[in-house]
């Protein structure tokens, strides 16, 4: 019986995840990274701290599944996607702290581009936003800031990539620099279209094309690698994805109008539209969803930032509750929010609002109010942001939408999830898979190992996901939570939210 490894590198922890033939989770094994905050608005992480976990995380799934080991048929990866690094080549030891996809460090730079009418030529090439959500704008702020670590890439002497790439440079010993589509897609470098990096956005960055890794399919083989001697065998490296994208993936989202949110430390939700190109308008990012055999599928995106770190903000800063099990009992013990909002702008705000100056604010409070409240308002929080990202992709995108699929940690919250499904107005369907995202890159590799032929193949190891099914059925309320969540919004970035559709400039 052969078995799968999948690490899944995500912003706040790596997990090695063990699959049997079935697809089924047999085991897994995960360790969780600091998160550095050195200025306001700047996220890090340590990259040899990741690597370690990697290696311990992998170490700790062998040692306790020996047996399973020895059946291992192929490494498949899924990561973080826009957090970037610059590391030596030879070596793959950075040489700077990760800059997280959360961090705004490059705001000032992406005005800057905007200013300069460099906008829309980068959205048609990448179908992004200029934004510092994105890899480009962190990285011309590194060359700006370090000199000596310009110097360095542009001599060769040191590489750039995304977490991914990072990994596979260190797991190959150097062998291999190589990333997949759906991650350099999320690098402002990339042209979703002809599928190559691009000479004039990375002239506009300042980041050498030729210190960025080779790009191949997410189903490609990467190389091979026995862990530094942790796994029995030296396996293939098959199967490299984007955490959301390999999500989108699992779900089994294949054709146009299907979509799912991915609940994590931020919240991504992707609107599968086919094989060619629909370039949208009002802030909606478009991106690669996977390319197979050479061949794209492309996506609508909404990118919520701040989600799972909202309910971790008011935990480990406000200490309003001290483990996540508390969270739906405050909520449902308080008849609505008592006039409270949460808006969750830690580091700006996403679509439709494309805002990296607003900051959070709880607006509202009277002194009837109190704790329950504040965390029914951050649940809140995440619900209107993933429904109002979805009615903008759905209106853009044209067509109906055919299915709604969550998954993540926050799936079981059955409180944010009925509210999700009300405010969406259309049935939810949440995975009973905790690891969408592993097991997305693992269904990938299957495709490269040739243990499938297609994506129709997967259809024989892939079963029925779904655990709850939600309905909407409050719909009294929702009106008024939406008008409250807008003047909210509108107070903190100082104008309507619809008329913040346009990125700013």
């Amino acid at each position: 019986m052969p078995y799968y490894l999948s690490i899944d590198q995500s912003t706040s922890a790596t997990k090695a995840l063990l699959f049997d033939e079935q697809l089924e989770l047999v085991d897994k094994v995960g360790l969780e990274h600091q998160q550095r905050y050195p200025k306001p608005g700047w996220v890090e992480h340590d990259v040899e701290e990741i690597w370690m976990n990697t290696k311990t995380s992998v170490r700790g799934l062998i040692e306790r599944r020996s047996e399973e080991g020895a059946s291992i048929a192929c490494l498949s990866i899924t990561n973080q996607r826009e957090t970037i690094v610059v590391f030596e080549k030879g070596s793959g030891k950075p040489l700077y702290p990760a800059m997280v996809w959360q961090c705004r460090r490059g705001a000032e730079i992406c005005r800057e581009v905007n200013s300069q009418g460099h906008g829309n030529r980068v959205e048609r090439k990448t179908g992004l936003k200029v934004d510092t959500y994105f890899s480009a704008s962190k990285l011309r702020w590194l060359m700006r800031e370090r000199p000596d670590i310009a110097d360095r890439v542009a001599d060769g002497s040191a590489l750039v990539g995304t977490i991914d790439a990072c990994l596979v440079y260190r797991m190959t010993g150097g062998r291999s620099f190589a990333t997949d589509t759906t991650n350099a897609s999320r690098t402002l470098l990339f042209d979703i279209e002809t599928l190559e990096w691009d000479d004039e956005l990375c002239a506009l960055w300042n980041v050498p094309l030729q210190s960025l890794p080779e790009v191949r399919d997410s189903s490609s083989i990467f190389g091979e690698t026995d862990l530094e001697g942790i796994l029995p065998k030296s396996l293939p490296i098959c199967g490299v994805m984007g955490d959301s994208q390999a999500a989108l993936f699992a779900q089994g989202c294949f054709e146009s109008g299907q979509a799912k949110v991915t609940f994590g430390t931020g919240s991504s939700l992707l609107l599968t539209t086919g094989n060619e190109r629909q370039i949208p308008g009002n802030g909606i990012v478009e991106t690669l969803a996977w390319t197979i055999e050479g061949r794209p599928t492309y996506a609508y995106e909404g990118i919520i930032i701040s989600s799972g770190a909202t309910l971790a903000w008011l935990r480990d800063h406000l200490g309003v509750f001290q483990d996540y099990s508390e969270v739906e009992g405050m909520a449902r013990a308080v008849e609505d929010n008592g006039g409270v909002y949460l808006v969750p702008a830690f580091t700006g705000l996403g679509l439709p609002y494309w805002d990296s100056d607003a900051r959070a604010a709880i607006v509202g409070m009277s002194s009837q109010c109190d704790r329950r409240h504040v965390v029914r308002a951050g649940l809140e929080s995440i619900a209107l942001q993933v429904s109002v990202a979805l009615e903008e992709m759905m209106s853009e995108a044209g067509t109906p939408l055919r299915s709604l699929r969550a998954d993540g940690g926050a799936t079981a919250n059955q409180f944010l999830m009925q509210l999700v499904a009300d405010l969406c107005g259309t049935e939810l369907e949440v995975s009973e898979m905790s690891e969408c995202s592993g097991l997305g890159a693992v269904m990938s590799g299957l495709v490269g190992i040739g243990i499938v032929d297609d994506l129709s193949g997967l259809a024989t190891f892939k079963r029925d996901m779904t655990r709850y099914a939600f309905q909407p059925e409050r719909s009294s309320e929702i009106e008024t939570l939406r008008t409250g969540w807008n003047a909210a919004v509108e107070q903190i970035i100082g104008r309507r939210p619809k008329d913040a559709l346009e990125p700013v400039s």
